[in-house]
């Protein structure tokens, strides 16, 4: 069975971020241009993201307890290992990816719970804003990567077919 199209779309951005950063070194991941972030926290922010909505709140495990403190939304400018983010990545998304196996349009209209009480958004909502904050963090790189001055660059979305259009089963 394939996965429902937000899913694979999910994939799709993911790869595309990992694109991105082909060739990305330590040095140059921890470079931070003002006021943007820099890269090792980008992969650590994202990894965060979808680690406290598909792993913490949708299956109650925490396998990265500080990782919010040092790349969540809202907190101070960090400049974290790059190896260390994508370990966490890799890990985080596995995870997650164990969740999102399991979605169905019906469970996309139910509700996660954060403290006791629904998140504003449901859980297809959910996944369409971690997708596009996949893209937004993926030029906000590329625009990284230019500053550092590194050519030859992806400079388009790349092989679209394991993500394509397919009505929704």
């Amino acid at each position: 069975m394939q996965p429902h199209l937000l899913i694979a779309q999910l994939r799709f951005a993911r790869r595309e971020f990992v694109r991105c950063l082909e060739g990305v070194s330590e040095e140059e991941a921890r470079r931070r241009f003002m006021s943007m972030n820099c890269i090792s926290w980008m992969v650590g922010h994202l990894a965060n993201q979808e680690h406290r909505y598909w792993v913490v709140f949708a299956q109650q495990q925490n396998l990265a307890p500080d990782l919010n403190d040092l790349v969540g939304h809202g907190k101070l400018a960090s400049t974290p290992p790059l190896g260390e983010m994508w370990e966490v990545w890799r890990k985080v998304t596995a995870e997650a990816d164990k969740y999102l196996d399991t979605l169905t349009p019906e469970i996309m209209q139910k509700y996660l719970f954060r403290d006791g009480k629904p998140f504003d958004e449901n859980v297809g909502t959910l996944l369409m804003r971690n997708i596009y904050h996949y893209w937004y963090h993926t030029g906000e790189a590329a625009a990284v990567r230019q500053m550092l001055g590194h050519t030859n660059l992806p400079d388009f979305v790349g092989n679209m077919r394991a993500a394509a259009y397919r009505p929704e089963s």
